[in-house]
């Protein structure tokens, strides 16, 4: 419904000579200021309305100004842009049309890929990448793998300088060594696992060098062969173990050991080469004199002395020889107990089982190998005996050679704890030495057989003595000046 007001009011802007247009009824602006004019009085209308409306145009027109002058850059660029747009749309709708031809491509090469690297198929691309992410997840590992066998090298290096002592380094190179076994065996279709484990066994034969060769030690003790036998053990197992049975239990290992000590029982020997080369000497003069009729005393003027160097080198073989070998046995038994125990070989006959009946056949014994401890004894004693068949002859003074039979009879006491007595054989060094017994003046009443009798007769009485002394000190008893045994009387 047409307000009254605005038709009254509709004639004079009709009528006005302004081109302004003629205000809309429904304008919320005219209808707010209608609603305004019918609320003023008359005079308001004639004296304030006019005033008031100009003041409202002064103020709006300063508000444009204001905003004209701020925003002059702004309505600038709408202008420019708003003259482009003609140019503009057109280009934004060809990109348009453009984007929707290729957006099923896209789609299309997105279900591609998806497909083709989803993880429920097999790519080997992703295959490189998924190894690529393990192994840089596992960088730090990879390295302290690779650093092991310089860390064997380097314990290796470090226990051979230090010899049979060096204990920790030893154990440390054993334990790094067991674990790359267990590495080797967890991840055997690696190659880098098994490059590793090459360059450990390289290693692991140095190792084994410097243990055998601490087995060839002057100085070893029980404690450091036990040790060292005990590494041998881990390093290589082939040495313990025994194809056949019988009573070598040690394997190859108690082979090892007696080469061992016996090459270094040969090596302390062969310091001995300055006295062996006198009596050489002497043994040459022994011989010409032997060879010459009546020619036992002076051979071109030179006087032959009784084989006194011969009795230096042979008392010193002696003791060095009683020393060593003694070491060298009880150190055996020590070490390997078990195969000292047991015998040798043991003598099966056949018999017949009580389930089936038949006979079964009995062992062939050259199939069993001997303890390493059989024969090396008697080894021993050869080596002794060759050396006094060869240079005791020299010997022609009767105390000297009976001091030199005495230390013989010792040092085959002392093997005789031990199961290598030899006492018995030196009645053959006389049997050996026979054509010079009589070639001393002082001596040319006795037999050799008489000579070698006394002294084994002396020996005997003596540790007779020195067992009933043993024996008897708790008891009171002793031995008088002339030997024999007195009680002490007892308040």
């Amino acid at each position: 419904m047409t307000d009254p007001l605005y038709e009254l009011l509709v004639p004079y802007f009709e009528g006005s000579p302004s081109s302004r247009p003629v205000p809309d009824s429904n304008d919320p602006v005219v209808s707010k200021y209608l609603n305004r004019l019918t609320t003023l009085h008359l005079s308001s209308l004639t004296s304030q309305e006019s005033q008031s409306l100009a003041q409202s145009s002064h103020s709006n027109f300063l508000s444009i100004q204001s905003l004209s002058s701020r925003s002059n850059a702004a309505v600038i660029a709408s202008a420019d842009h708003f003259s482009t747009l003609h140019e503009t749309l057109p280009l934004l709708t060809e990109e348009v049309n453009q984007l929707q031809t290729e957006i099923p491509k896209l789609d299309q090469s997105a279900v591609t890929f998806s497909t083709t690297y989803s993880r429920s198929t097999e790519n080997e691309m992703l295959d490189r990448r998924k190894r690529a992410l393990l192994m840089e997840r596992n960088a730090d590992r990879l390295s302290d793998i690779l650093d092991l066998p310089t860390l064997l090298s380097s314990a290796i290096a470090s226990s051979a300088a230090q010899g049979a002592t060096s204990v920790t380094n030893y154990a440390t190179a054993l334990d790094l060594y067991s674990h790359i076994k267990r590495l080797h065996l967890l991840y055997s279709g690696s190659p880098l696992i098994d490059s590793i484990y090459a360059q450990t066994e390289s290693a692991m034969q140095d190792l084994k060098s410097h243990l055998i060769t601490s087995l060839r030690g002057q100085n070893i003790k029980l404690a450091a062969a036990m040790r060292t036998i005990g590494w041998l053990r881990r390093v290589a197992p082939e040495l313990e173990s025994t194809k056949n049975g019988g009573g070598n239990t040690e394997g190859l290992l108690g082979y090892l050991f007696l080469v061992c000590r016996l090459s270094t029982l040969v090596h302390t020997l062969s310091a001995l080469e300055p006295l062996r080369q006198l009596a050489d000497q002497e043994s040459q003069i022994r011989l010409r004199n032997n060879s010459r009729p009546g020619g036992a005393g002076k051979i071109n003027g030179n006087a032959y002395h009784g084989g006194q160097q011969s009795e230096r080198y042979v008392k010193k073989y002696i003791e060095i020889f009683r020393e060593q070998s003694f070491g060298i046995i009880s150190m055996y038994k020590s070490i390997f107990p078990a195969s000292t125990d047991e015998p040798t070989a043991e003598v099966q006959t056949p018999f017949k089982s009580a389930s089936t009946g038949q006979t079964k056949p009995k062992q062939d014994m050259s199939t069993i190998p001997p303890s390493a401890l059989a024969t090396f004894p008697s080894h021993l004693t050869d080596l002794l005996f060759d050396t006094l068949k060869e240079y005791l002859p020299n010997v022609q003074d009767k105390t000297s050679k009976e001091s030199l039979l005495t230390q013989i009879l010792y040092c085959a006491g002392s093997l005789g704890r031990l199961g290598g007595d030899f006492s018995l054989m030196v009645a053959m060094l006389d049997a050996g030495g026979a054509d010079v017994s009589h070639s001393s003046e002082d001596d040319d009443d006795e037999t050799g057989e008489g000579e070698w009798v006394e002294v084994m007769k002396k020996h005997r009485e003596l540790a007779g003595r020195l067992e009933a002394l043993a024996s008897g000190v708790g008891a009171g008893k002793g031995v008088d000046k002339g030997g024999s045994l007195r009680v002490k009387s007892r308040p």
